[in-house]
């Protein structure tokens, strides 16, 4: 839990490892999720009426040296050790506050202990393994609360121990890792008098200066995509980055919206990706809350110089997992043996062509409109 953060009346449930989300409604119900989606938990306390929960959320913010009042009504904040709250109150919300809680994941992470938890089919093993033997750089997409962060961090746990591992994150959630010879960066707002922020594309840059192993930024959301892709171009390998899409097919659209705010054009964005991400792995939340890698896959340049999300396996974290036509593409950049993990055709490869189709006119519709950088914004 955070240094110095007093949860009060959540203390006892912010004490429960399996915890990562604690949310509170306006009239006080709180809900939590232990990774099974969320679970109304019943409980008597100060916080179980509208006046209560937008007190108990001032006092939480206070702590944090954040305002939350009719003139801020909205708040983010966060400890140096990720906890993260995010607070709205009346009238953006219709009485009291809505409060979310997220602690970062404090279990250590594994590809042993994901295996066992079900978050990818034992027979991918090797494919992850090779990922960080191969020094494959790495961009893990999916949803909030996907489990994106955890894959990332049990990924950095097989790098070996002589490498350096430099990230850069807005909250430290990588901070945790079992791992000698790691720099954690983290970004800094401005001051009250508008002075002294340092962003994420300064610290990514800075990371080049460090003798980096590894280049790790903890999540890509704006123009530092342009800094980070410059900079896995240019011979830094193995490095990994996570990134809100929700799949790999729509990825490059995601990308393309990234890149249009740090001025890159759709076609830049094409060559500068394709030539920086080796895998792309998906992350899913299933309705019951059971996050899973949903799909591995690559991101590749078409004849007509689109980016295009190509899938290699897929999974729905029951079944057989299923192999599709970038397959063959992956095993050979990852070395792997195809004796030992067969290409096996049960993946529709009409469905997936379909797809292609479908966001490469979507592409093509956002070249067209590449100028019209603010709706983009919107959507980043």
């Amino acid at each position: 839990m955070g240094e110095h953060l007093v949860l009060g009346p959540l203390d006892a449930l912010a004490q429960d490892t399996q915890v990562t989300d604690i949310t509170v409604t306006c009239e006080g119900q709180v809900w939590v999720d232990r990774g099974n989606g969320m679970e109304f938990e019943p409980m008597r306390s100060s916080i179980n009426s509208a006046h209560g929960v937008r007190e108990y959320a001032v006092q939480l913010c206070a702590q944090l040296g954040k305002r939350l009042d009719d003139v801020h009504p909205i708040a983010d904040a966060a400890t140096q050790s990720g906890v993260r709250i995010h607070a709205v109150i009346a009238p953006l919300v219709p009485y009291g506050a809505s409060l979310s809680i997220r602690f970062p994941d404090r279990t250590r992470s594994t590809l042993d202990s994901l295996v066992t938890l079900g978050a990818f089919p034992a027979i991918w093993m090797p494919i992850l393994q090779a990922i960080v033997d191969r020094h494959a750089t790495v961009l893990i997409a999916g949803g909030t609360g996907t489990g994106k962060t955890t894959m990332l961090k049990a990924l950095l746990e097989q790098v070996d121990a002589c490498e350096r591992i430099v990230s850069v994150e807005e909250v430290r959630e990588l901070g945790s890792l079992h791992h000698d010879n790691t720099v954690s960066l983290a970004s800094r707002e401005a001051n009250v008098e508008g002075k002294g922020a340092v962003g994420l594309s300064q610290l990514v840059k800075a990371t080049l200066r460090m003798r980096p192993d590894r280049v790790v930024l903890g999540e890509c959301r704006g123009e530092e995509i342009a800094d980070l892709l410059r900079a896995l171009n240019s011979g830094h390998r193995g490095g990994m980055t996570t990134v809100h899409a929700d799949s790999i097919e729509r990825l490059p659209a995601r990308l393309i919206t990234l890149g249009l705010l740090a001025e890159l054009t759709p076609q830049a964005i094409a060559m500068l990706a394709a030539g920086a991400f080796d895998v792309v792995i998906h992350m899913r939340r299933t309705t019951h809350g059971v996050r899973h890698i949903a799909q591995i896959g690559q991101l590749i340049t078409s004849n007509q110089g689109e980016l295009v999300g190509q899938m290699a396996c897929a999974w729905d974290g029951v079944r057989e997992p299923k192999y599709g036509p970038g397959w063959s593409g992956l095993a050979q950049l990852l070395q792997l043996s195809t004796e030992a993990m067969p290409f096996l055709p049960t993946c529709s490869t009409a469905e997936h062509v379909a797809d292609t189709e479908r966001y490469r006119i979507a592409y093509t519709t956002s070249n067209t409109l590449h100028a019209a950088t603010s709706s983009y914004t919107a959507m980043a």
